[in-house]
């Protein structure tokens, strides 16, 4: 037995296959979100390269972050307001509180990259704009990784 448990721990995966993992899956949602939310805040011009990227960059900052503290609070209070009700019961609801928590936060970091916050009316108006044009790619995003790829993860990380 004790040979089984020396080749699994040996057999632990390499740190920058896990930072690569998360990195790529940061890079999808987050390079997605802000590139819908880029787009209907400025629309396609000359300079929208250069707008989503400086969006993309402030998102990756809060997204990681952000996501991580949110799924952790999300998960933990619903496993204590609702004990009794079926794990994937808690991880739909899970995935659509994450979708709209993470949506509102992508919306004001890249809404205020892009108008700023001198005209409070237009910045809200450009960030509900945002928001409801990525909110369904966000609400599949959040569905898929709590039901689908948050399990698999939590295994690839202990792995």
């Amino acid at each position: 037995m004790t040979n089984v448990t020396a080749k699994a721990d040996s057999m632990k995966r390499p740190l920058y296959q896990k930072i690569l993992v998360i990195a790529c899956i940061v890079s999808f949602v987050g390079g997605t979100l802000t590139g819908i939310m880029t787009y209907m805040n400025v629309g396609f011009r000359e300079s929208f390269l250069i707008d989503w990227l400086s969006s993309f960059a402030i998102a990756v900052l809060v997204m990681a972050p952000a996501g991580l503290l949110f799924m952790t609070i999300i998960s933990k209070s619903l496993q204590k307001l609702l004990p009794n009700v079926h794990n994937t019961v808690r991880q739909v609801l899970t995935g659509i509180c994450m979708a709209f928590v993470m949506e509102s936060v992508l919306a004001v970091s890249t809404t205020a990259n892009l108008t700023g916050f001198t005209d409070i009316d237009a910045f809200i108006a450009a960030w509900q704009q945002a928001f409801l044009a990525a909110l369904p790619f966000g609400l599949c995003i959040g569905l898929l990784m709590s039901l689908v790829l948050k399990p698999k993860l939590e295994k690839f990380m202990a792995s």
